[in-house]
C-alpha cells in the first residue's frame, strides 16, 4: 500500500450535492446534510476529490459520521488518510473521544484503534444525535476511541 495524503477542508454550499451524492451512493444518511448540526469535510488529494467525513462536536466527545472514500480511490490507503485527517480536526477543536455507528466497516475503525462499546455506553449528547436516535438502525456497532 503506496504512502497516501489527504488534504482536508470543510466542505462549502458548493460541496453539498458532491457530500449528498456519496452519501447516498453508499446507502448512508443524506437527508440531514444541510440541516444537521455536522460539519463535512472534504478530502483532497491534490485537485482531486477523493471522500468526505463529518464531525459533529459535543463539548468534549464528538461523533465521527459518513466517513466515505470514492470508489475509484478505494484500496489505495485513502480511507485510513481520511480518517486519520478527521481525528486530527476532532482533536484540534477539543474533542477527547469519538464515536461513530456503522453498518459495513466496524472491522475498518476497528483496525484504527475504535474500540466496541454498548449504545448505551455512549454520553447522552451523542445518544441524543439524529444519527443513534433515528437515522442508524439499531444493529449498528457503535464504536469509540480516545483522541
Amino acid at each position: 500500500m503506496s504512502s497516501v495524503t489527504v488534504a482536508l477542508r470543510r466542505a462549502d454550499e458548493s460541496d453539498l450535492p458532491y457530500v449528498e451524492r456519496l452519501l447516498s451512493d453508499e446507502g448512508l444518511p443524506s437527508a440531514d446534510v444541510r440541516s444537521s448540526p455536522a460539519r463535512f469535510y472534504v478530502g483532497d488529494d491534490g485537485d482531486e476529490r477523493i471522500g468526505i467525513g463529518g464531525l459533529e462536536r459535543y463539548g468534549t466527545d464528538g461523533l465521527l459520521r459518513s466517513v466515505v472514500v470514492e470508489r475509484s480511490a478505494r484500496g489505495n490507503g485513502y480511507g485510513a488518510a481520511l480518517c486519520a485527517a478527521l481525528e486530527r480536526r476532532a482533536r484540534a477543536d477539543g474533542v477527547e473521544t469519538l464515536y461513530l455507528l456503522t453498518t459495513t466497516a466496524a472491522e475498518f475503525f476497528a483496525d484504527r484503534g475504535y474500540e466496541y462499546v454498548e449504545r448505551t455506553d455512549a454520553p447522552p449528547a451523542i445518544r441524543e444525535t439524529a444519527e443513534f436516535d433515528e437515522l442508524c438502525p439499531a444493529s449498528a456497532a457503535c464504536l469509540r476511541k480516545s483522541l
